[in-house]
């Protein structure tokens, strides 16, 4: 039996995937729900992407299918079960700061920096090489190798629901969409709003009144910017004095002006993904902290008091009353994504909550509601996806460990994300890479990046895997 060099087979072909990837990056494939069209669906951008890959797809040998302009696949290989690579083209919003332009892909250091980089195009891009070696070596296989692209995975994951209803399930697969070695638990998902509900007679006496407060455009994302707008009946030099002052205590970017007589806050925070947002710093939390201490309106002041009680320095429901961890998965964490109060509507919080797998979410839910009925709010809006996990003496499990460890001499460990990834919308499905353990996770970051070294690194992983999994 001939021994493949995975490895060198990708290197054969470098060149040509570190183009085909900054290709792909340059596209600006954002969910745009403002500006769609019957053949765009979820907006122009993310269309464009998934058309790229079909396109890319179909110029190569493979199969392509447009699932009703939300998601597709590419298709080659004969058989009766089919193995699937469970792969997205959208990105989240770019946010502030980067060095150089997002969408670009500029190699610098080694690196790939785009939106996207390493969530998920760059990964995407790998696999599709990884199925194009295998294709091209043409080795026999007893599966066909589907690679299922989406392009609404930041957002409601409409695009694998509205797959799924119209094609088949895969037997198993994986998702490139998280960490090496493999993630056999993924934490539940619940996005919920939380609504000002309380009607309060305003007393008049109040110094301060918030005219606007926003902050956050995604429940997984930690915010990175956030302003409000006040009307100050007293001086507004105190107020900017005691704001700068907190500000930099917390060691905060920050900037305050006056425009047409009110006073106008901005705070810069640290964009990081809403599964771990220890790792970033919600500039909207913050902000919502210093307004707490100030003397509103009695509307303002409920809605800031409650995100200052439940919300600031507590990721981890401590207040809410609901936390919880498990050896599986790890701790419950919350990420107030968006954030914003208005006096006409009053003021809404916006929350990703991962949830271990052993967690009763219908439970928890339950403390919540009863909890925010005594404080004057209500959930409108409930989103759960289940947690998921998969048993390490399955085939698919015991077979993507013999890959990764024969490729990078390590011992390949079991782990949990609270990040969710399509892996989960199968039965045997884990997610697997691209990030190699060490590295910093910058997914959801400004200048966010992929070393190129450790794309080929995944590609030759991901050939072999599809080839064993299918052989």
């Amino acid at each position: 039996m001939t021994i493949i060099n995975w490895m060198a087979e990708v290197e054969k072909r470098k060149d040509d995937l570190l183009r085909d990837t900054q290709r792909l990056l340059h596209i600006k494939s954002l969910l745009d729900e403002e500006n769609t069209f019957p053949d765009a669906p979820l907006g122009k951008g993310v269309k464009e992407a998934l058309d790229f890959m079909l396109t890319l797809g179909e110029k190569d040998g493979f199969t392509p299918k447009n699932v009703g302009n939300v998601a597709g696949h590419l298709e080659f290989g004969e058989g009766d079960e089919l193995l699937g690579i469970l792969c997205h083209v959208d990105v989240v919003p770019e946010g502030d700061g980067w060095s150089s332009d997002p969408f670009a892909a500029e190699i610098r250091d080694g690196k790939i920096y785009a939106r996207g980089a390493i969530d998920d195009k760059g990964p995407t891009m790998g696999s599709y090489y990884a199925m194009k070696i295998v294709k091209e070596l043409g080795l026999p296989l007893n599966k066909r190798i589907r690679m299922i692209i989406g392009t609404d995975e930041e957002s409601d994951w409409r695009c694998v629901e509205h797959y799924f209803k119209e094609e088949e399930m895969p037997t198993l697969g994986f998702a490139p969409d998280a960490d090496f070695p493999i993630i056999n638990a993924e934490k539940g998902i619940a996005d919920l709003d939380m609504t000002q509900q309380k009607s309060i007679t305003d007393t008049g006496t109040a110094n301060v009144e918030v005219l606007t407060f926003t902050s956050g455009q995604r429940y997984n994302m930690v915010p990175d910017f956030a302003t409000a707008t006040l009307c100050i009946k007293g001086s507004q030099t105190e107020v900017i004095q005691r704001y700068t002052e907190f500000m930099k205590q917390n060691k905060l970017e920050h900037s305050s002006y006056v425009e047409k007589g009110d006073l106008i806050l901005e705070v810069k925070g640290v964009s990081a993904h809403g599964m771990e947002p220890k790792k970033g710093i919600n500039a909207g939390l913050f902000l919502a902290e210093f307004l707490s201490k100030l003397e509103l309106d009695d509307l303002a002041a409920h809605y800031f008091k409650f995100v200052s009680h439940y919300f600031f320095n507590d990721s981890r429901a401590v207040n809410l009353g609901v936390a919880f961890s498990d050896e599986i998965s790890g701790e419950l964490t919350i990420n107030p994504g968006k954030l914003s109060y208005f006096p006409e509507s009053g003021g809404s919080i916006g929350i990703t909550c991962r949830y271990p797998v052993t967690n009763n979410m219908e439970a928890a839910k339950g403390k919540l509601d009863e909890l925010l009925l005594n404080e004057g709010f209500a959930i409108t809006k409930f989103k759960d996806t289940k947690p998921h996990h998969v048993d390490e003496n399955e085939f698919l499990i015991q077979t993507l460990k013999k890959v990764y460890e024969e490729q990078t001499g390590e011992e390949a460990e079991l782990i949990s994300i609270g990040g969710g990834t399509y892996a989960r919308s199968l039965k045997a499905g884990v997610a697997f890479g691209p990030l190699f353990p060490g590295r910093p996770d910058i997914a959801h970051q400004k200048d966010e990046y992929i070393e190129i070294d450790d794309l080929l690194k995944a590609t030759a992983i991901y050939a072999q895997a599809i080839y064993e999994l299918a052989k």
